[in-house]
């Protein structure tokens, strides 16, 4: 297959690592950057040592702050920027965007408005029909892994098989495997849940509880993961697969977890403010968390959990308190 032309909207840790790769595979590669300080970073070492330092970035990697030069005349579009500002980048990125394009969408997050996931949101942008030339990346990988080469596999879902199998072919190398599906909104949802059940992790991890306690969080976070997703018409197997459990896990567990890590600087007892403002990644969880809360609430699904999450993050339950709350909560059958 020869080079395509590729638009890359959003140069944070995973945006660039994307554009890296399929640079490497020999694509022309645009890679879109909001902030001056990392675009001029960029453009003068070839490295984006704010969110992925130490890791050389191809001479052929254009680099550019113009949604028009990264969006227009490219046959594929990946947009990887955080949840919050995937409407308004994408809004105004749509005038340069060719109607047959093919958009990846690599962002992990609801939009917290209207507390949709972004395929909505994308939808409400593009159009009717647009769903049919949209995909979702989902799955268990750190960019700064994928970056330098390590071994990896995510999935990536679409409506058409066929935008699924162009995803697939074109992300896929020697050390990333690439799976496709059809369950859009169980790729999605379980890279919405499993952030906020990282903070709970972080939080048991910071408490000292143990590796007893995580493993109970990540099992009970698969089945809070997985009732909210069934119910917005997921398929359940999907949740026990990359993007559900592999993802959980990894974001659970893992020492490059932004998730994981405000969990533990809550669980110090550091105030959610003052660990944001010392964050320059963003943590998908914390926003993701009153989200969730309030979708489960509207769509009468039972997550404890993430319950007790919001109550940590928005309203100042001590963490020691909800955790003692979801230990003493009533007994009953494992799979009701």
């Amino acid at each position: 297959m020869g080079g395509r032309a590729i638009g890359v909207i959003g140069a944070g840790g995973w945006g660039t690592a994307l554009a890296k790769l399929l640079c490497e595979k020999g694509h022309d590669v645009t890679l879109w950057c909001h902030g001056e300080r990392t675009y001029r970073e960029i453009q003068e070492t070839k490295e984006n040592r704010s969110y992925l330092p130490g890791i050389p970035l191809p001479p052929a990697l254009k680099i550019t702050r113009s949604l028009k030069e990264a969006a227009a005349d490219k046959s594929i579009l990946f947009c990887a920027v955080p949840s919050h500002a995937v409407r308004e980048v994408m809004r105004s990125a749509a005038a340069y965007i060719a109607a047959d394009a093919v958009l990846v969408c690599a962002t992990k997050g609801m939009d917290e408005e209207k507390r949709v996931p972004m395929g909505e949101v994308l939808g409400e942008i593009f159009g009717p029909g647009s769903g049919l030339r949209l995909a979702f990346l989902s799955g268990p990988t750190f960019a700064l892994e994928v970056a330098r080469g390590l071994p990896a596999a995510m999935t990536v879902a679409a409506e058409n098989e066929a935008v699924a199998k162009d995803a697939q072919e074109i992300l896929s190398t020697q050390n990333l495997r690439i799976y496709t599906s059809k369950d859009v909104i169980g790729v999605q949802m379980g890279g919405v849940v499993k952030n906020v059940i990282a903070i709970a992790a972080g939080i048991s991890d910071g408490l000292g509880l143990g590796f007893n306690a995580r493993a109970a969080l990540v099992t009970r976070g698969l089945a809070e993961m997985t009732r909210l997703a069934v119910k917005m018409g997921a398929d359940p197997l999907t949740l026990s697969g990359l993007p559900g459990l592999g993802d959980l896990i990894l974001t659970c567990t893992g020492e490059l977890s932004r998730n994981r890590a405000v969990g533990m600087q809550i669980a110090q007892g550091k105030g959610l403010d003052d660990i944001l403002g010392g964050m320059r990644m963003v943590a998908e969880g914390v926003k993701n968390t009153r989200s969730v809360y309030l979708l489960a609430g509207r769509l009468g699904v039972e997550m404890p959990i993430v319950e007790q999450m919001h109550l940590v993050l928005y309203e100042g339950k001590p963490p020691g308190n909800a955790v003692r709350d979801l230990m003493q909560r009533s007994l009953k059958a494992e799979l009701a």
